[in-house]
């Protein structure tokens, strides 16, 4: 029974690795949506959380999220589209499958255009659900009820993603008592950057090293032209070349599952032709989110500020929760350096094994969660969660998923001192 029981815990261990270890060409394979990138919507995966060691139980969650899902945000992509599509129809410049697009298009576009930037009912219901799967995830912390502070950027998107997270935890125990806020006084621990941040300071961009050698990427597509090519007979006459066209009408299809509006393009383009897209544009977004990582020292700071006031026993708070953009938590994932993100791989086709676009998607969280042992403020664990999945950090451990708040607090405190 003894050897049994140790094959058991070897068989589990590979099948752990295993599911840690999938590469990211096969999870496109398993789920082509996450080829939308930063568009994806999110969705909690299945995952069996590693149990705390003996004797810890977790008091305190500080987390950083972006805004869910929102119709496209700026209103040109809703204008070109319409001018486009009108002038295509006077034109008949129209394929079949085309004139069913316009149709389609002509018949909401008054509400995306009046829906420009807003969160929708989609992007709602998943801060609901991250919400909840926190609060049975980690019950202990929330069981007696307790204070919460949450702070958003001024957008209204994040405001509103605010208000569901909290609305559902307080759904869930309504002994919490929650602080939402959504001030220039708070910018600095949310989005350092906006312009109405009073405390806002400047740090140096960084260029990753993978941008030397670009040119030895090689990516050959005809996908924006193909798509192009089935709504219009022609191009001529029409405001942009066929590379153009395409690329806004994909813009309009990665949008899609995040306002309730799947099926408008069917037989334009698919999921799976998105995937051969997804490696030369997830090197794209590597660049923007690595660029400006020192922009979230502030971020990082509020985090360990917060955390040591609680574990101090200065301040009684259960959570800290923040509500922000995609040029945040992209950027502090690579700060971070979560998953490996922080890397910074010469070669550029080594790119995606250290970051993965569709990590910073709509309503894409980065979850602390923070257990204390039987030596109190000194015997204090922390680990990590990106999008609800347990994630490495580059801070020294013997115990991942879990790590010394003392070793994290350290490491991180030298890291933001370090830039100039």
């Amino acid at each position: 029974m003894k050897k049994f029981f140790i094959l058991f815990l070897f068989s589990l261990l590979a099948l752990t690795m295993e599911a840690q270890g999938v590469s990211p060409l096969d999870q496109l394979k398993a789920n082509p949506r996450k080829a939308y990138g930063n568009d994806y919507p999110y969705r909690q995966e299945d995952v069996r959380l590693t149990k705390a060691p003996k004797g810890y139980k977790a008091f305190y969650i500080s987390h950083y999220a972006r805004h869910g899902s929102r119709y496209y945000w700026s209103d040109h992509l809703y204008h070109y589209l319409d001018t486009l599509l009108t002038t295509a129809r006077q034109q008949h410049q129209l394929t079949p499958r085309g004139e069913k697009f316009c149709d389609s298009f002509m018949a909401v576009k008054d509400e995306l255009m009046t829906g420009v930037s807003e969160l929708t009912e989609v992007g709602w219901q998943q801060h609901q659900g991250i919400a909840r799967t926190m609060y049975n995830r980690f019950p202990e912390v929330f069981k007696r009820g307790g204070d919460v502070l949450a702070i958003s950027s001024l957008s209204g998107r994040c405001v509103i993603s605010m208000s569901a997270f909290c609305q559902e935890l307080v759904q869930c125990n309504p002994k919490l008592e929650i602080r939402e806020q959504s001030s220039r006084f708070t910018l600095d621990g949310v989005v350092p950057t906006d312009r109405q941040n009073p405390a806002r300071r400047e740090f140096p961009r960084v260029r990753p090293r993978f941008e030397q050698h670009r040119d030895q990427f090689k990516h050959e597509s005809t996908l924006r032209q193909d798509i192009t090519s089935r709504v219009f007979t022609s191009t001529e006459g029409l405001k942009g070349n066929a590379g153009r066209i395409g690329s806004e009408l994909l813009n309009l299809y990665t949008s899609l599952p995040s306002i309730g509006h799947e099926g408008m393009m069917d037989g334009i383009v698919s999921d799976e032709e998105l995937v051969g897209e997804w490696e030369a544009s997830n090197l794209g977004s590597y660049s923007w989110v690595f660029g400006p990582q020192y922009e979230m020292i502030p971020i990082l700071e509020d985090i360990i500020a917060k955390a040591d006031a609680v574990i101090s026993g200065r301040v009684k708070r259960v959570a800290d929760l923040r509500f922000g953009h995609d040029t945040c938590i992209g950027p502090l994932t690579v700060l971070m350096g979560i998953n490996g993100a922080d890397r910074d791989p010469e070669d550029p086709y080594e790119v995606k094994n250290c970051y993965q676009n569709w990590n910073t998607c709509k309503a894409s969280n980065i979850q602390l969660i923070f257990y204390r042992g039987k030596g109190g403020a000194d015997d204090v664990l922390v680990k990590c969660l990106l999008n609800g999945c347990e994630a490495s950090l580059p801070v020294p451990t013997t115990n991942y998923p879990y790590y010394r708040w003392s070793d994290f607090r350290d490491f991180y405190e030298a890291r933001c001192a370090s830039v100039k």
